[in-house]
């Protein structure tokens, strides 16, 4: 599912940032951004463009050049602010504004129907891209296939989207994990061993780290053990962190494989918090570090952001990432399935600290 970086979305509310004469906080969806006074009112349709976008070099992004066109965490006059604001007269007006014709008659015929409806993804119209940052080779590997389909791909979202979500599951038991910023794998084991990164699978070569570290803790011969022991197939997914991972903010020595996910195979699910801490405990797999494991869903966003904020437990002089909320037990809402992989109930809260500080 593509990510939809710049949508229509309507102004919630608009209020005072202290000792600012000249500049106003927005809540746009779960999201508080800084807009010039006076240029939106409440209740005002606006672009809304999401942190790691990239504009397109045009004249109307031009302010963005210095930060080469993407839109990042930052604070103004003591003020986080993620992402942007503009007005709907940004969408291009005709087919010379937009690299591609075919895409602007699409998109501009589903508008003019729609009437600018909240909640439309105008990322293609816009020429948008989402940042990644560069990939090493000993991580990127060599490609053996496509993600494989009898597994999910690891993906959270992020809460300022799911206001509807925590409305419908305020109190709902959780457990509370830290969240690690590292590179996402996938072990497997059905009928064969897999390496997967996020979106690919990986082939077995020397240098590459994903296939390294499952040689080094002895991953495959867990998997096999676990077929052997529960009579099912598994796939663990984990964060590989430590040197030569992002930016090791966190300083670790050498590499950690900790696992965040066990999944059945062949009943197509996660195993439940108990059953997933059990399985890794008589593995003896190293799981992301768990904070809470009674905590009731708060259904307030900017509480859940202030929640996410603190020191790693990994390196108490680090701001943590931020933290990942799922229910004790598993929940599927395929009425959800839109903002979830297969409709789970699971989701991040990244620590805007943690952004301001380490990103790049």
């Amino acid at each position: 599912m593509a990510r939809e970086l710049a949508t229509i979305q309507r102004i919630r509310e608009l209020n005072p940032i202290p000792n600012a004469d000249t500049i106003e906080v927005a809540s746009i969806l779960g999201w508080k951004v800084v807009v010039r006074k006076g240029e939106f009112q409440v209740g005002d349709l606006v672009v809304y463009c999401e942190i790691d976008s990239i504009l397109p070099d045009k004249p109307e992004f031009e302010f963005l050049k210095p930060r080469k066109f993407r839109i990042r965490t930052v604070r103004l006059r003591g003020q986080i602010s993620q992402g942007i604001a503009f007005p709907l007269s940004i969408l291009p007006q005709n087919k010379s504004e937009s690299s591609s014709t075919e895409t602007v008659d699409r998109l501009t015929t589903n508008l003019v129907q729609t009437g600018f409806e909240e909640g439309l993804d105008v990322t293609e119209l816009l020429d948008i891209e989402k940042y990644m940052p560069a990939i090493p080779t000993y991580l990127a590997g060599t490609v053996k296939g496509t993600f494989p389909s009898f597994v999910p791909k690891t993906d959270e979202t992020r809460v300022q989207l799911l206001q509807t979500l925590l409305t419908r599951y305020k109190g709902t038991k959780c457990y509370v994990s830290e969240k690690v910023d590292g590179c996402s794998v996938t072990y497997y084991f059905k009928n064969e061993f897999g390496v997967c990164s996020r979106n690919l699978e990986l082939k077995e070569t020397e240098e590459n780290l994903l296939w390294k570290q499952a040689k080094l803790n002895n991953i495959e011969s867990l998997l096999r053990l676990a077929f052997d022991k529960y009579g099912y197939h598994y796939a663990i997914q984990c964060e590989l962190i430590g040197q030569g991972i992002q930016k090791n903010n966190l300083k670790i020595e050498g590499n950690k494989i900790l696992c965040f996910n066990v999944f059945n195979i062949d009943k197509y699910e996660y195993l439940n918090f108990e059953d997933f801490i059990n399985f890794c405990k008589e593995l003896e797999i190293e799981t992301v570090s768990i904070l809470e494991t009674d905590y009731l869903l708060d259904d307030n966003i900017d509480n859940l952001v202030e929640k996410s904020k603190g020191f790693s437990v990994l390196n108490s002089k680090i701001y943590r990432e931020g933290i990942v909320i799922r229910p004790l037990k598993e929940i599927i809402d395929l009425q959800m399935s839109s903002l979830f992989t297969n409709g789970r109930v699971s989701f991040k809260v990244v620590n805007p600290d943690y952004l301001l500080k380490y990103e790049e």
